[in-house]
């Protein structure tokens, strides 16, 4: 895996709009209209850079698969941050969904320690899934953390990536249902 530099946030985004065009937890936080591809790229560069200012992102050797990393300990509320998570809110939440997405945010972040690496995005690009990519990558991150020291937390709303975090020793401590259920995983440093 390789650190991506700021000029990889086309590419960043447009693998994950595709990965994630039908995840249920991405089409409940965009508004469902017309403008849903364009409000999904629009939460997929809202999260790059959060994760450039508050995180790392990490992109394959071949550039098929990325992942978004938040480490919530090092973020700093800023001027910029406030206009982006306003300019979230009115372009692809919308403002009458915003109390219901910020209800569901907050369910899941009591759960987090101070101390975390937390997969905010991991993404294959569609024609390179089911080949590795992404269990490699996932691989790399849990030596990261193991490294560091600091534990991983993740959501998916998919049934089917169960069984992948499963196999790399992920726990499912919580699962929550606001209109879908949201599995809740974590994997503590070792």
């Amino acid at each position: 895996m390789i650190q991506a530099a700021y000029k990889d946030k086309p590419l960043v985004i447009d693998i994950l709009t595709k990965a994630f065009d039908s995840n249920k937890s991405v089409n409940y936080v965009v508004k469902q209209d017309s403008k849903r591809e364009k409000r999904i790229r629009k939460l997929m560069d809202y999260s790059f850079e959060a994760s450039w200012t508050s995180g790392e992102i990490y992109l394959t050797q071949d550039k098929k698969a990325v992942v978004l990393l938040l480490l919530p300990h090092t973020k700093k509320t800023t001027i910029k941050s406030i206009f982006q998570d306003l300019s979230l809110a009115l372009t692809s939440i919308g403002i009458t969904r915003v109390s219901k997405v910020l209800k569901l945010e907050s369910s899941i972040k009591k759960h987090y320690p101070k101390c975390l690496i937390y997969i905010s995005f991991i993404g294959v690009s569609p024609e390179s899934q089911r080949k590795g990519i992404g269990s490699s990558l996932l691989k790399d991150i849990i030596q990261l953390s193991n490294k560091r020291k600091i534990p991983i937390y993740l959501e998916t709303s998919m049934t089917e990536n169960i069984s992948f975090y499963d196999k790399h020793n992920f726990e499912l401590y919580n699962k929550i249902e606001p209109e879908h259920v949201i599995y809740m995983f974590k994997r503590d440093a070792i």
